[in-house]
């Protein structure tokens, strides 16, 4: 039923594996599964495939008549996905499969991130090489894991199965847009060790909620309300009167945290309500525009025996004032490119420990690096540990590169309009891959999907077909 929805599309069959794909569950971290499943597709169709002890995967197929002397290329996408769901919804994104949803030309998921990243890359490698019709040179599937949580899959990579010299990531979300440079980065941990007392105080919940969220790369340009930010304000202006109790806020490192709250400890509980009531005011007013959904809900919580010591509350809420965050500077080599970020995506309370996890973005290393130590002196301020994981390298931009000059004449083609090149702030596994495969000439290219890494992501279905047309025309012309 869900396939006669794409009845006449020429790209039917890469819905059809995508339809195969969202029944398979794979979460960051989480992809055995999925990656057995590409195995096996690769053995039933007797081609060549590799899988490596992170569970990435190499798929090749040999060229069609004509095109033997055509160098090889690969197609690469990453298999895991964000999970992310509406509070009301009861997916566990460990065993079920993603509900999808049909609505004129586009396709979501019910209550939960869909998936399109980077679902729709994979399921247009399967549809390439299952198809026994669609003339190509020899293609090599490249399908990495943990892209969301760090590129983990992506560092594992060597050149060893690979001997494609063009390389064509299909990670990218607007149709018409191929990228040809994006950041690199890093997250900053921050820990708090957890000290407590006695509590005799009466309590009060905190609540940031009804945020749009998004990605922090693609969408921090839009400088929506981060929830963990907005408590930290909140926090601040009754900072004198107050303990923590509990804290929590955001999901991931790189999605713009669309929830947060604390429970706090109060001995005038009226006078702290008030406060932070009326500096909620402001902070809506604020952000009217991008976020007119924000809700900010103080009420009374259930008494607690215990609460964060008032040394440890201070320094949480200073550091989360002090903690750098949204867009940080501007590109002056790119308009409107978005050169240095930072997002506070996570805080969390796990053995003992209060974690920060904010994810730095910057086109320039010596700019990510600025702010990795303006996180480090925060934290060294708010006698907090801090340190750096998951550093990945920028995409750096190839002025000699020849797919781009060939992606831009196939896109006229097949669609009668022009294309752009551009850099992205957002991480691309292309930097991390660059390092194995140097002299791989690469672009990124997709559909128009929106909203990615939020339970309202969403596709074009008409835009994926066009992009579908795109990628095949553009296998046979690279030479």
């Amino acid at each position: 039923m869900f396939l006669s929805n794409f009845d006449g599309l020429d790209s039917k069959e890469v819905f059809r594996w995508f339809s195969e794909m969202s029944k398979i569950p794979r979460e960051s971290g989480h992809e055995k599964e999925i990656s057995d499943f590409l195995v096996k597709f690769a053995k039933d169709r007797n081609l060549e495939v590799y899988q490596d002890k992170e569970n990435n995967v190499i798929i090749k197929k040999k060229a069609s008549k004509g095109y033997e002397n055509i160098k090889p290329i690969i197609i690469q996408g990453h298999m895991d996905m964000v999970c992310e769901k509406t509070k009301e919804s009861k997916h566990d994104f460990r065993k079920d499969p993603i509900e999808l949803i049909v609505e004129g030309d586009i396709l979501r998921a019910n209550d939960t991130t869909l998936g399109g990243d980077d679902g729709i890359a994979v399921s247009m490698g399967l549809a390439l090489m299952d198809s026994k019709d669609i003339e190509h040179p020899a293609l090599e599937l490249l399908v990495t894991t943990a892209e969301e949580t760090g590129m983990d899959g992506a560092s594992a990579v060597t050149g060893e199965h690979l001997d494609g010299k063009t390389l064509i990531n299909i990670d990218a979300e607007e149709e018409g847009v191929f990228l040809v440079s994006c950041a690199g980065g890093l997250n900053t941990l921050v820990d708090f060790d957890i000290k407590k007392e006695a509590n005799n105080s009466e309590t009060l919940k905190v609540e940031v909620s009804g945020l749009k969220g998004g990605h922090s790369g693609i969408e921090i340009n839009n400088q929506r309300a981060n929830a963990i930010k907005v408590l930290g304000r909140l926090l601040y202006a009754a900072k004198n009167d107050i303990n923590i109790v509990c804290i929590e806020g955001g999901a991931k490192h790189n999605v713009i945290a669309k929830h947060a709250e604390a429970v706090i400890a109060a001995k005038d509980i009226d006078k702290v309500k008030s406060i932070i009531e009326e500096v909620s005011k402001n902070i809506k007013s604020e952000y009217r525009v991008e976020d007119p959904n924000l809700q900010i809900m103080v009420s009374k919580a259930d008494n607690a025996k215990e609460c964060y010591t008032k040394e440890l509350s201070d320094n949480i809420i200073d550091f989360m004032m002090l903690s750098p965050d949204g867009v940080l500077y501007m590109s002056k080599d790119i308009e409107g490119l978005v050169q240095t970020s930072a997002n506070n995506g996570v805080l969390k309370e796990e053995n003992n420990k209060l974690t920060f996890t904010i994810s730095i973005r910057s086109s320039v290393a010596s700019s990510s690096n600025e702010i990795a130590l303006r996180v480090e002196s925060a934290a060294t301020r708010t006698n907090a540990n801090c340190r750096r994981t998951s550093e990945y390298p920028a995409w750096e931009y190839d002025a000699n590169s020849k797919v781009k000059d060939i992606a831009l004449k196939v896109y006229k083609q097949i669609t009668g309009k022009d294309a752009k090149i551009e850099a992205i702030h957002a991480g691309l596994e292309c930097g991390i891959l660059k390092k194995p495969l140097a002299d791989v000439d690469m672009i990124s290219m997709g559909p128009n999907i929106w909203d990615v890494h939020t339970p309202k992501e969403h596709l074009s279905i008409s835009s994926v077909d066009r992009m579908w047309k795109v990628l095949k025309e553009l296998i046979v012309n690279v030479q």
